[in-house]
């Protein structure tokens, strides 16, 4: 007997596999592009708001059948393949996966666990893993209400507003035990049991463990623990992090899973190390230097931050409060414990450091760009102080982008008339792009142009929803912000992070001098802005009030426009749409960006500091460089030369290269670029070859096998 359609659907909507795969989403949308919005785009919701009848009903008649069908069995098939990459070279993590810890996992909008950078990168990980075939449980935390919501008030002040996720709209499924119960793990303190369920989620062929503190049993306030991403104080985030760390690992052993490598993405989920040590100790009869060195030999570190704020640190007296019990139980001094987290392990009054226990703990340790390897080792070569800068242990590898997450469906059609049919499955080669030079100059412009025009109308409606919220007395708001941006003009694009170092005004610095720029009727430049501010960073939130005032300045009205409330939705539309994505951060703590390689896959061209991946990445010829990547020694004087190159690139290189058109109306000089930017870039910074650069330099050594990668 066939499975019902809607059964199909619900099988569909099970495993996130379908968040990076246009045709399924585009099955839902269909059904009900209304509703679809609504439902912030989760299929769950989406599914649990039609009766299965009526599902059937209108797929048969908007003759849906056949491509319900046709995803239902790529789904099927791809779960079951047996001859992936990663069966022919992940050796003994075929039956030992990795596990991959992260305070936070940025998978679709639809599951809101994550913040920024550091998780959208873990979701990407995630997501090659599985079309690798590499065998990955991530493990991670549920965030009841998520990141917030933000909403600017009528002065451009960042607000935030949370809400609870409901979770029976979310692919997860309870995990349970051998009992069949719901299973749940649980860390003893001095202070009171602390318990925390465990979720599960499908990411194609990978696995994600959730920890949910939620649970009976626990305090009111530890019940909140695993309530807000990044929310509360410091003894909130070291509760958050245990979770994390020593529940994480008992999560995964109560699953059955029995990893051969651990990967710490970012110092958080560090604490898992110590678990492993008293787990080796007491379950092997390890001495607890046996112990250390073994958890070192299968643990692989990642650090993602150059800025010194950006490390947890602990105060002696919550660590005692947190880990006193440990020190017992693994046979050493409180000193010797809490040492293992200090640069002078006998300085009793310095801050225990997640960093540094998981620089301690692990084998290896990366940077996410050549350049923040550099900077990495000078800012930890205190820990190997005989040592020259250079031969500090933290070599690096480049992050990259999960592809088929963040092209654009007119890009995909035009990578698979030209560069093969099987151009996806061969994204690391770098003849693979060759065929991106025989597209057509005016094919391969009108795609770019359509999803340009679809970014234009996204942000309009964004804007025009923005104003009715924020005058609805003022029947006008609404229409004059739906007129707000041109198809025609050359669109930059900013959208990350508000922190300070970022330098989000960096263009509004001499406002004459952009006014003029944005103002040439002849050569029309607009600017769109996005991105959130740490809730308690209020220098992040100045930044964003100021470019929301100076829309309303009378020279940039309609030229200069704030999107609210960022998240991989806004993001996607961006890096799919815009002609230039701009990228300003004091170098050089900006550690890898790859927010600009998104960009450049859709044709979009990078405008940046030489910094992160672009100092790496940047040939003269695939994009922009704002100056030379040299630094000057006194701050503000290198502001002042950065925002003159910027002025001087974009009226001297970006904007006659944009506007210099050929009889048909395409900028040749403009698309060449485009062309290059893509054949030179798209095959080095994806997250297929940063899976595979993991696999060999890192997991497979930490799993006890050979490293030796063969594409």
């Amino acid at each position: 007997m066939a499975t019902p359609l809607a059964d199909k659907l619900r099988y569909l909507a099970g495993n996130l596999f379908w968040t990076w795969h246009p045709e399924i989403i585009g099955v839902f949308r269909d059904l009900d592009p209304d509703l679809w919005k609504q439902v912030n785009f989760s299929p769950l919701a989406f599914l649990r708001a039609i009766p299965a009848d009526e599902i059937d009903r209108r797929s048969l008649n908007l003759n849906l059948e056949s491509r319900i069908n046709f995803a239902y069995h790529r789904l099927t098939e791809y779960l079951a393949a047996e001859h992936t990459w990663a069966r022919f070279h992940a050796g003994p993590l075929n039956y030992r996966p990795v596990a991959y810890f992260s305070a936070e996992f940025g998978i679709h909008e639809s599951l809101p666990i994550y913040s920024g950078g550091l998780g959208v990168l873990a979701g990407d990980h995630l997501k090659s893993a599985s079309d690798l075939g590499v065998p990955l449980v991530g493990v991670g935390l549920l965030y009841h209400q998520g990141y917030f919501r933000q909403i600017l008030n009528a002065d451009g002040w960042q607000t935030e507003e949370y809400g609870f996720m409901p979770i029976d709209d979310l692919p997860l499924q309870p995990a349970l035990g051998p009992d069949g119960k719901l299973l749940e793990v649980a860390v003893e303190l001095p202070t009171g049991r602390l318990g925390a369920r465990v979720w599960r989620a499908e990411v194609g062929r990978t696995t994600l463990l959730l920890l949910d503190s939620d649970v009976p049993g626990n305090s009111p306030s530890d019940r909140e623990l695993t309530a807000r991403l990044y929310g509360g104080d410091r003894r909130i985030r070291i509760r958050q992090e245990l979770i994390l760390g020593f529940g994480g690992l008992r999560a995964l052993r109560a699953c059955g899973f029995d990893p051969g490598a651990y990967h710490l993405n970012e110092g958080h989920s560090a604490f898992v190390t110590l678990e492993r040590i008293r787990e080796r100790m007491e379950v092997d009869g390890m001495s607890f230097d046996d112990a250390v060195r073994d958890t070192a030999l299968h643990t692989v570190f990642t650090t993602h931050t150059p800025v010194e704020a950006g490390h947890d640190r602990f105060n002696p007296d919550l660590i005692e409060e947190h880990l006193g019990w440990l020190h017992d139980r693994l046979h050493i001094s409180r000193e010797q414990l809490f040492g293992l987290g200090r640069v002078n392990p006998g300085d009793g009054a310095e801050p225990f450091c997640m960093t540094i226990l998981a620089l301690k703990a692990s084998r290896s340790a990366n940077a996410v760009s050549a350049l923040h390897g550099h900077v990495s080792r000078r800012m930890w070569n205190k820990l190997w102080p005989a040592r020259e800068e250079r031969e500090v242990p933290i070599g690096h590898i480049t992050n990259g982008v999960h592809v088929h997450s963040w092209l654009s469906s007119s890009m995909i059609k035009v990578f698979e008339r030209h560069v093969g049919e099987r151009w996806a499955q061969r994204l690391c080669h770098r003849d693979a792009w060759e065929g991106v030079e025989k597209i057509g100059d005016l094919e391969l412009w009108e795609a770019h142009l359509y999803e340009k025009h679809k970014l234009v109308e996204f942000a309009r409606k964004r804007l025009a929803d923005q104003e009715a919220r924020r005058a609805p007395h003022d029947p006008s708001a609404p229409a004059r912000a739906a007129r707000a941006l041109t198809r025609g003009a050359l669109t930059i694009g900013f959208a990350r992070r508000y922190a300070t170092y970022k330098r989000a005004t960096l263009l509004f610095r001499d406002p004459d001098r952009l006014a003029k720029i944005l103002g040439n009727k002849q050569r029309p430049v607009q600017l769109i802005y996005a991105g959130k501010a740490h809730p308690q960073d209020d220098g992040g939130k100045r930044l964003i009030q100021h470019v929301v005032q100076l829309s309303r300045d009378p020279r940039f009205a309609g030229r200069v426009v704030f999107v609210e409330d960022y998240d991989l939705g806004v993001g996607r539309h961006m890096v799919q749409g815009v002609d230039v994505w701009l990228n300003n951060p004091v170098r050089p703590l900006e550690a890898c960006g790859t927010s600009g390689q998104k960009v450049l896959l859709n044709g979009g061209l990078n405008m940046s500091i030489l910094d992160g991946w672009w100092a790496e990445a940047y040939d003269g010829g695939n994009g922009f460089a704002i100056g030379t990547g040299d630094v000057h020694a006194r701050a503000e004087v290198q502001e002042e030369r950065d925002a003159l190159a910027l002025y001087d690139l974009l009226e001297k290189q970006v904007i006659p290269m944009y506007f210099d058109r050929s009889p048909e109306d395409v900028p040749v000089r403009w698309v060449a670029r485009m062309k290059n930017a893509i054949t030179s870039m798209a095959w080095k910074f994806n997250a297929d070859r940063m899976v595979m650069d993991y696999l060999e330099k890192c997991y497979l050594p930490a799993s006890g096998g050979i490293s030796a990668r063969m594409p």
